[in-house]
């Protein structure tokens, strides 16, 4: 039987058996809450713009609003679970979930339910940081310092419920409509918050820097900079000229603030002398980007472009579940990160040519197909992103490089989502998925670009660690 983890950091701690399994429940339910409510809301942007009259260009928001809170959330959550250790940031986060589900289901209006989006981008920030920082404090416990098993739990849960999201959504729309896609947190939250509370650490690892806070400044500089951007991208006018210039501004003062602060929001000394490190962030961001898309953008046009209900247009992505699933099982005990983003990045480039020859009349096999291509770079390039950040990170440091990567994951999906807006500014039809496919397709070439010359993706190593 292997003992309980009792605390993080005790002097007395169980004898080096292996993973304390009954840590991975209360992990991978809490770190595919994020991936469930990205992926449910592709199905019910169509009937929610219905319900309250709003197009494409606006419901977007809902995509939108998740992704700004949770790529300032990740990184702040992060490094808070570096100083203080991973129990009470789930329990919050987890909390605040089921808050923003109930918020969901009663909102009156769209702008409310933008909110919602935004409370829960907040609550999801906390589990995925939590659970990596376990996966080290385990392999640091046990002296076994490749958890290739759980890192491949994690990636499989959240790739897997990505991808099962809009059939899930689908079918929760056709029971009880479009608000049954928020109340399903609810539960969701609940069974976080028994399992957390009943196996996670109750003690904090004390940390280096513990006292000294958190950088808010660099927090609001990151978010004005963001919001600025993704107000502009969704709506581009002349008349928005400030919204960028203000973007431009906020991202050089957050970049002045954090070379100078003693404890940043986000450490750019330390991505300075870690080049790999920057290099993954950038593959995260172009294969996210390119996958985003293909969910939201794909999905609409499924419903209004090809004339599908919700639940039809969840089920012919449901492939995108199965071969995802297989070929993340097939590879994830082995790290192989350069082959992975090279298989990947060119099978995402397969399958967007393939949209290239989508329309109105395509039939559904056809749709299916593609759908079930497009799993297998989901199914590869996130987890060939994951164990590269983990042999890159500073070990220390490994919850907050986690929540960067998912930011980069974010920022990917804010990029999709404004081309999504561009595309579909009044409806989602053909031509604009023409239009889509092919900046999925140059972002999917440039993810090549940067795997092809990278030998050291062959053996990625830990960094060393800095001298005192």
């Amino acid at each position: 039987m292997i003992p309980r983890l009792s605390g993080i950091g005790r002097t007395t701690r169980p004898s080096p058996t292996g993973f304390d399994r009954r840590l991975i429940a209360p992990m991978l339910l809490g770190s595919v809450l994020n991936p469930v409510n990205s992926s449910m809301i592709a199905v019910a942007l169509v009937p929610i713009g219905v319900a309250f009259g709003a197009p494409p260009s606006q419901t977007v928001w809902l995509v939108s609003a998740l992704y700004l809170a949770t790529a300032v959330g990740q990184p702040v959550v992060g490094r808070l679970v570096d100083m203080y250790g991973p129990r009470w940031l789930y329990l919050v986060g987890t909390a605040l979930v089921g808050v923003a589900g109930l918020l969901g289901a009663l909102a009156p209006s769209l702008s409310v339910l933008v909110g919602a989006r935004v409370l829960l981008g907040f609550g999801t920030s906390a589990a995925y940081p939590a659970a990596m920082q376990l996966t080290r404090s385990e392999a640091e416990r046990t002296g076994r310092d490749s958890p290739a098993g759980v890192l491949t739990a994690l990636a499989v849960a959240n790739q897997t419920v990505a991808v099962v999201g809009p059939a899930l959504g689908g079918l929760l729309i056709g029971v009880g409509g479009w608000r049954a896609v928020f109340t399903v947190n609810v539960p969701l939250s609940a069974a976080c918050l028994v399992l957390g509370t009943l196996r996670l650490p109750k003690a904090a690892r004390p940390t280096e820097g513990r006292d000294r806070g958190v950088d808010l400044p660099g927090m609001g500089l990151f978010a004005v900079a963001l919001v600025s951007a993704m107000l502009f991208l969704t709506s581009p006018r002349s008349g928005h000229w400030y919204l960028p210039v203000l973007s431009a501004v906020a991202a050089a003062g957050f970049a002045v603030r954090e070379l100078r602060v003693a404890v940043p929001f986000v450490d750019l000394r330390v991505l300075g002398g870690n080049v790999p490190l920057i290099v993954t962030y950038l593959r995260q961001l172009l294969g996210y980007t390119t996958a985003y898309a293909f969910l939201y953008g794909f999905t609409q046009w499924l419903e209004e472009g090809r004339g599908l209900s919700p639940s039809t247009a969840g089920l012919v992505l449901l492939p995108l579940s199965g071969s995802a699933l297989v070929v993340s099982a097939l590879t994830g005990r082995r790290e192989a990160v350069r082959g992975k983003l090279l298989v990947g990045g060119l099978v995402q480039v397969t399958g967007c040519a393939a949209l290239l020859l989508a329309g109105s009349g395509t039939p559904v096999w056809a749709l299916v197909t593609v759908a079930a291509v497009m799993g297998v770079p989901q199914g590869l390039i996130g987890l060939a992103g994951q164990n590269a950040l983990y042999r890159q990170a500073e070990p220390a440091r490994i919850a907050s490089a986690a929540g960067l990567l998912r930011t980069f994951s974010y920022l990917g999906a804010l990029g999709a989502s404004a081309a999504t807006a561009a595309f579909f500014a009044h409806r989602a039809d053909t031509a604009g998925l023409h239009d889509l496919a092919l900046f999925m397709l140059a972002g999917s070439a440039l993810l090549l670009a940067t795997t092809l010359p990278d030998r050291s993706l062959s053996t990625p190593t830990p960094p060393e660690r800095p001298e005192p």
